[in-house]
């Protein structure tokens, strides 16, 4: 009896200790309501899922062109991008993909269907009605190409910016129940903001960056929603939804820092293997956000592929 009176002790104290160190190391806090939202830019609107935080700019009657942050950094990693297509004349939208920003932390898989159903939603709310131009950068990337590759009909033109665009390879208790959340976080997560210099290859040039992005860390599944997008990228077939883009032959421009250490730019051969007509464009000097490193030569890329796909291709549905 002893011994078993002991193993219950240690297992209380062990438990008690687990429970204090999570709550110590654990950013988040508080749940994201509407008090958070009441100085912030934008609008905000009510979707399926849950609210969704987003901004448009450029005249109401514009080419809709619509903005994909990437893995956990909200859409104000967009702003060179925003500036210059509104001031080229497009309706231009970027969001919060749910989880990030301020946006909500809906309990969900967090898979390419679940961000299909988000951008199709916001579309719904913002009547628009016409083909868009997606950009997707890094993760959104992937939620992109998931998005035009079930939406042919929906998609004008494509550009992915650094994207990815493989399999995740996962340390092995990310997939653990309870286990991987539990180190999710209490190890990675606390060091995310810091983090985001290695997106730059000078980040001496972008000040107060981790300052921007650390408020989000502080709303209740901001890490959920991080780790089960992960588990997702580590399963997507990125074969299918490329083959499926190029059957659509939906215009294609890729664009890759030549510098990046993140999603190395080697990334690229796995997109042009399955759709060979693309527009590839590296910039040089630049990491993982080139449209932020070097915007004017992005930008004028960027406008000069769009300016050259004015109409919409009737597109080849996938069987």
């Amino acid at each position: 009896m002893k011994i078993v009176r002991s193993i219950l002790i240690i297992g209380v104290l062990l438990s008690m200790s687990a429970f204090g160190y999570y709550q110590y190391k654990n950013p988040e806090k508080q749940a994201l309501g509407d008090s958070a939202r009441t100085s912030a830019t934008g609008a905000f609107a009510k979707l399926s899922a849950g609210t969704t935080h987003y901004e448009v700019a450029g005249p109401d009657n514009g080419r809709v062109a619509v903005l994909v942050h990437g893995f956990s950094v909200p859409s104000y990693i967009w702003d060179p991008t925003f500036a210059a297509l509104g001031d080229a004349g497009y309706k231009v939208i970027r969001f919060d993909l749910y989880g990030r920003g301020l946006s909500d932390r809906p309990d969900a898989a967090y898979d390419g269907q679940f961000y299909d159903t988000q951008i199709d939603d916001l579309l719904a709310a913002l009547n628009v009605k016409q083909p868009v131009d997606l950009f997707g950068l890094s993760f959104g990337g992937y939620v992109v190409a998931h998005y035009a590759a079930t939406h042919p009909q929906k998609i004008r033109t494509i550009t992915l910016v650094d994207p990815s665009n493989s399999r995740a390879q996962l340390p092995w208790h990310r997939t653990v129940p309870g286990l991987g959340s539990y180190l999710f976080q209490v190890d990675e997560l606390p060091g995310k903001a810091e983090g985001q210099s290695s997106d730059f290859l000078h980040p001496e040039q972008f000040p107060g960056w981790a300052e921007r992005y650390r408020p989000q860390m502080t709303y209740i599944g901001f890490g959920r929603a991080l780790r089960r997008s992960s588990l997702r990228l580590a399963t997507a077939d990125f074969e299918g939804i490329y083959t499926a883009i190029d059957k659509a032959e939906i215009p294609v421009l890729l664009v890759w820092g030549r510098q990046d250490k993140v999603v190395p730019i080697a990334g690229a051969e796995n997109i042009k293997r399955f759709i060979p007509k693309l527009d590839f464009f590296e910039i040089d000097q630049s990491g993982h956000l080139p449209h932020m490193e070097q915007p004017a030569i992005f930008n004028a890329r960027m406008l000069a592929f769009l300016e050259a796909h004015p109409s919409v291709a009737s597109p080849i549905m996938p069987k």
